[in-house]
């Protein structure tokens, strides 16, 4: 049979250890790979003994516990593929205790996402073309999430035929949210209103700082771009 759609890993992170931190799209998991001397160790690969959909992006919480999404993007036949385990694309929470704890199950393609630069809210986005949105969850004590609200909908923007999803999301110092979505990057400031967009006219699934934190690079179609920005990265 077919290994993957997608045989190689999907979102990426540097976790505080200085590892680098992937979402296994074809192995099915969370793992960390160490930059010195090569070589990856499992994170998380199940909830309660279910394997996963094919882990899509990943985030560090300054707790040191990982958060992602496990929408079916990677399975040779997406959400029809005979190997899930797991009738549900969640949001997952794994612990410094290893323990992997559900936080939402309700969202339909969840996808890229990203805290706030307080960890206060979690923003979820999901590449859902009837229902394309981005949501927010309240951060609790414990690490688990409160009920999502909708932060910003682009459904209309898709319906208008402008090419992309809401997908790779980041934050900046700010607490503005720039989300790759239809059109390119939408720049939205922490109440949801849509402050601009990056016009790219390309389906532009992800975006992040580099260099000294205020070059936004983003992953358009075909093309890796770049532009500077007058704000710099949460760094998250």
């Amino acid at each position: 049979g077919k290994y993957g759609d997608e045989p190689g890993s999907n979102g990426l992170t540097l976790d505080r250890q200085g590892r680098l931190i992937l979402a296994e799209h074809g192995d099915r998991r969370i793992s960390a790979m160490p930059l010195a001397d090569g070589g990856k160790r499992t994170i998380a690969d199940n909830y309660q003994g279910k394997r996963f959909n094919s882990p899509n992006d990943v985030v560090q919480h300054s707790s040191g516990a990982y958060y992602f999404t496990d929408p079916p993007y990677g399975m040779p036949k997406k959400q029809d593929d005979p190997t899930r385990e797991i009738n549900w694309f969640g949001v997952y929470r794994a612990g410094t205790d290893g323990v992997v704890t559900l936080l939402t199950k309700d969202m339909t393609r969840p996808n890229g996402l990203a805290f706030s630069p307080d960890e206060k809210t979690l923003y979820v986005a999901q590449s859902d073309p009837d229902k394309a949105i981005i949501m927010a969850f309240s951060v609790q004590a414990d690490g688990s999430v409160g009920q999502g609200k909708v932060f910003f909908d682009a459904t209309p923007m898709v319906k208008q035929g402008l090419p992309g999803l809401p997908d790779g999301l980041k934050t900046d110092q700010n607490g503005n949210v720039w989300s790759t979505g239809p059109g390119g990057v939408l720049i939205l400031n922490p109440s949801g209103q849509l402050l601009g967009r990056i016009e790219t006219g390309e389906a532009t699934a992800n975006c992040g700082w580099g260099d000294d934190g205020s070059t936004l690079y983003l992953t358009a179609d075909m093309y890796l771009c770049r532009i500077k920005t007058k704000i710099k990265g949460a760094g998250r």
